[in-house]
C-alpha cells in the first residue's frame, strides 16, 4: 500500500479559515467596534441573501438547523394540523437523530419510514402503503441529494422539508418551506451552530420571528425562546457567500472525477448520473464490502473518513418505541453497514483528490 507525506482530514475548515482569515477578522472587528451585536444590518443582509438564493420571499435565521426544523414542526402543528392531537409525521430511517428530535420536542408522533438504497425515503412504498397513516412527511435531502419528485408525496400528505444538507442543490426548496443548517460540516458553514427557516408564507415568517426571540416580534403575544444567530455570525457568513458558487463548482468537479474513477472498478457511489445534476455534494458516500476494514486501511494512508450514519433511527435506543420499517433487514440498516463518507471539500488540491481515489481503489 502506497503512503506519502499527505494527510487528508475529513473537513477543510482549517484551510478555509486560513484563506479567509483577513476578511473574517476584519468584519468581526467591525461588528465588535460597532457595539451592535444582535439583529443588525448583517443579520438582515444575510436573511435577504438566503431568501433570494432559495427563490422565496422570507428567511429567518436561528441558532441551529435543528431549531429551524422545530419551528416548522411547531408552526404546522398549531396551524394546518391544529385539529389533530398529536399529529403524525413520517421521517426517514437514515438521518441524523435531530430530524426526529425536532418533531418529538414539538409534540408530534413520529413514524420511521423505509428508505431506498440511496438513503432517501422510499416514496413508492409510501404511496403504495395505505395502511400506514400519517399527516405529514419530513423529506430529508440526505448527503445533499434533493428528492427527485416531491409532488406525489405532497398529494398524500403535508410535506415538511429538512433541507439541512441539500438546500444548495439545484432542486432544493420545492415544498414551500424548509429548515436549513450552517453547522461547521455544511457546505456554507458557520463557526459554530446556525440555521434558518425559508418560506413564502408570511404567517410562518411571523411565527418564526416570535419563536427565535421570546415573542418580541408581536409584543410577546406568543411565547418563544432565545434562538438567534449573532451579528458576528451573519457578518462572517456574508463573507462566505462571496465564494459559495466557486466552492460548489469545485465540489462538483471532484465528485464527477471520483464517480468516473469508481465506475471503472464497479464501486457504487451514492452520487451518480441519476441525481448528479440535483446534488449539492455535501457528502461523497460510497457503498463497499467490508466497510470497516476499508476505513481502517484508509486511516493508515492518513485519509480521514466518516460514517453517515452508523445506525439508522430504528436501531437507536431512544426510538425503540416508534413504529419502524422492518428492523435489521431494511435497506436503511443494510446501507448503514456498507456506507463510507470520503473527505470532499473545495480546498482539496488536485494532488489530494488523486491521492484519495488512488488509495481507495487500491484498497478496494
Amino acid at each position: 500500500m502506497t503512503t506519502t507525506g499527505l494527510t487528508i482530514p475529513f473537513t477543510g475548515l482549517k484551510k478555509q479559515y486560513n484563506n479567509l482569515r483577513t476578511e473574517i477578522l476584519d468584519t468581526t472587528d467591525e461588528v465588535l467596534r460597532s457595539g451592535n451585536l444582535m439583529g443588525g444590518n448583517y443579520t438582515a443582509e444575510f436573511e435577504n441573501w438566503l431568501a433570494k438564493r432559495n427563490h422565496v420571499s422570507y428567511a429567518v435565521t436561528c441558532h441551529s438547523g435543528t431549531q429551524a426544523l422545530e419551528i416548522l414542526a411547531g408552526y404546522y402543528r398549531d396551524n394546518d394540523l391544529s385539529y389533530i392531537n398529536p399529529p403524525t409525521v413520517l421521517v426517514p430511517a437514515l438521518t441524523y437523530p435531530a430530524t426526529a428530535n425536532a418533531f418529538l420536542r414539538a409534540g408530534w408522533k413520529v413514524i420511521i419510514g423505509e428508505t431506498d438504497y440511496y438513503g432517501q425515503l422510499d416514496t413508492r412504498k409510501i404511496l403504495n402503503d395505505m395502511d400506514t397513516h400519517f399527516h405529514a412527511v419530513c423529506v430529508v435531502g440526505l448527503y445533499g441529494a434533493a428528492l427527485h419528485d416531491m409532488i406525489p408525496v405532497q398529494n398524500r400528505a403535508l410535506v415538511i422539508e429538512d433541507a439541512a444538507q441539500h438546500w444548495l442543490s439545484n432542486n432544493s426548496q420545492r415544498s414551500g418551506a424548509a429548515a436549513i443548517s450552517f453547522d461547521p460540516t455544511k457546505n456554507l458553514a458557520n463557526y459554530g451552530n446556525g440555521g434558518a427557516v425559508i418560506s413564502d408564507d408570511r404567517n410562518l415568517l411571523d411565527y418564526a420571528r416570535d419563536w427565535v426571540n421570546n415573542g418580541k416580534h408581536t409584543r410577546h403575544a406568543e411565547t418563544g425562546t432565545n434562538s438567534r444567530m449573532s451579528e458576528i455570525d451573519c457578518a462572517q457568513m456574508m463573507i462566505k457567500t462571496r465564494y459559495i458558487d466557486s466552492w460548489q463548482k469545485r465540489r462538483g468537479e471532484i465528485a464527477a472525477h471520483w464517480i468516473e474513477q469508481l465506475k471503472k472498478r464497479n464501486v457504487r457511489s451514492l452520487i451518480d448520473d441519476s441525481n448528479f445534476s440535483t446534488h449539492c455534494y455535501h457528502k461523497f458516500v460510497i457503498e463497499v464490502d467490508a466497510r470497516d476494514i476499508v476505513q481502517r486501511n484508509l486511516a493508515i494512508c492518513k485519509i480521514e473518513t466518516k460514517i453517515h450514519y452508523v445506525e439508522p433511527l430504528h436501531e437507536l435506543p431512544a426510538y425503540q418505541h416508534l413504529d419502524n420499517p422492518g428492523g435489521l433487514l431494511s435497506p436503511a440498516s443494510s446501507l448503514s453497514r456498507r456506507c463510507l463518507s470520503l473527505p470532499i471539500y473545495p480546498e482539496l488540491t488536485d494532488l489530494e483528490v488523486e491521492y484519495v481515489i488512488d488509495q481507495l481503489l487500491e484498497i478496494v
